[in-house]
């Protein structure tokens, strides 16, 4: 469950817009939610150590729960991206990534994003994939400089059963920290898994078997 007092990546998602998507409180309830986030800072040399190392590096950030709060797994990890346009895109891709060997293929999905854009087309997605025919189309702006990463955040998207994108502010993102410090959130990625797949219902209901069932309780 999620520690006291730190809101569940659901109660940030129930309580978040959805651009393009009504959010009915109906579809509220996600299988797994992931919060991402991508920083992006101005290479350099570092005049000191004269190593040719960058004096900072920006970084990639990732957050997953389950529906209940149970996180599965968080990562923050140094990246060099070109902008931070493109490192909320790559940052995304991880994520998705990182939950399709966790999660079933019907598992419904919920995003939470702290860049405009970004949730804005991927919901934009949603609808051109699996919203009603009486959708108007939505247009989708993708930075040229992400490369193959809006196609692979494409296909993640389509994979699920259910995905939606909520927008969030990056001082609410749990996921910012680990993208902004990488070097010292880097112990994050040694957390063991705690994937627990949602639970399905159980249809068991105790009938005895045929043989017991038969004998109407009587004793021979």
């Amino acid at each position: 469950m999620a520690a006291y007092g730190r809101p569940t990546l659901r109660d940030l998602f129930d309580e978040s817009p959805t651009p393009h998507i009504a959010h009915p409180p109906r579809s509220h309830h996600r299988d797994f939610y992931i919060a991402t986030d991508g920083s992006y800072r101005q290479h350099g040399i570092d005049p000191v150590a004269g190593d040719g190392r960058p004096t900072e590096r920006g970084g990639l950030g990732v957050v997953v729960e389950t529906l209940d709060g149970e996180r599965v797994v968080r990562l923050s990890v140094p990246d060099n991206a070109p902008d931070n346009n493109v490192a909320e895109y790559r940052a995304l891709h991880l994520g998705l990534d990182v939950l399709a060997t966790r999660a079933p293929a019907d598992a419904r999905i919920g995003l939470l994003i702290d860049h405009d854009q970004l949730a804005e087309n991927v919901n934009a997605e949603v609808l051109a994939t699996h919203g009603s025919a009486y959708d108007p189309p939505h247009s989708v702006s993708v930075p040229p400089a992400t490369g193959l990463h809006w196609r692979g955040i494409q296909a993640r998207v389509n994979s699920f059963g259910e995905v939606r994108a909520a927008r969030i502010s990056s001082d609410r993102n749990p996921a910012h920290p680990l993208a902004n410090a990488p070097d010292q959130y880097a112990h994050v990625n040694g957390e063991p898994d705690r994937c627990v797949l949602p639970q399905t219902t159980s249809t068991d209901e105790r009938v005895p078997p045929p043989s017991r069932s038969e004998r109407g309780g009587a004793s021979d």
